[in-house]
């Protein structure tokens, strides 16, 4: 049973990974489109992913 939550948990930080490098794409370009909407939404987003990633290390 552990073997099978660690491959799953293994499987979901790889796509935290990928998502998290989108969303850092993302915040880039509202930084240099100087949209502060957009960059509060991807801040909010990539906190939500850091909590996310740092809960499936521990």
């Amino acid at each position: 049973m552990n073997t099978f939550k660690r491959n799953d948990g293994e499987k979901r930080i790889a796509v935290l990974r990928l998502e998290l490098d989108y969303e850092l794409a993302t915040l880039y370009d509202a930084m240099k489109e100087n949209d502060d909407q957009k960059k509060r939404r991807c801040k909010q987003k990539l906190e939500r992913l850091r909590q996310e990633m740092l809960h499936l290390e521990a």
